[in-house]
């Protein structure tokens, strides 16, 4: 197997990373802002602030990266596309979003159920979109790939 493409992986993470940010904005900050407000208010907490929403865009960019890395290294098993992606994608949504949301925001009942579960929804596209437009500019290294394909081959031809 060969080594992942920093430069590529970082450059993917960027581009999955504004993606995901965007789409963030688009269904938390524009389609579910009058409902995070509410709850909000409800648990006697003020709106978001700009230092806040910064931090949600420098986690959004985390998540990128994290999903074009998860994306690079499954690469070798799964195959380059975007069915690789997609699972990649999913794989970093259930740890980031999912599991994070359902404990937090459901069980707890901090927030309302329906805030949870669109939020919880609308990461998943985020994340899936964001991760497969930062795997479609992830490429492994040309050595790499030639010495892995060559490996296989060599262990092909023994089995």
């Amino acid at each position: 197997m060969g080594k992942i493409n920093i430069g590529r992986w970082i450059l993917g993470g960027i581009v999955a990373g504004i993606a995901v940010d965007f789409l963030s904005y688009v269904v938390d900050g524009v389609i579910l802002a009058p409902r995070w407000a509410h709850d909000m208010t409800r648990l006697g907490r003020p709106a978001f602030t700009v230092s806040q929403m910064v931090w949600f865009n420098v986690i959004g960019m985390a998540m990128g990266l994290l999903a074009v890395w998860v994306y690079a290294a499954i690469r070798p098993r799964f195959g380059a596309g975007i069915r690789t992606a997609i699972c990649a994608g999913i794989a970093v949504w259930v740890a980031t979003s999912l599991l994070p949301n359902a404990s937090i925001m459901w069980a707890t009942g901090l927030f309302n159920n329906h805030l949870t579960l669109y939020t919880t929804a609308g990461a998943l596209i985020e994340i899936v979109v964001g991760t497969v437009a930062g795997a479609s500019v992830y490429r492994e290294p040309a050595a790499a790939g030639a010495g892995a394909a060559a490996t296989e081959r060599a262990q092909t031809a023994r089995a």
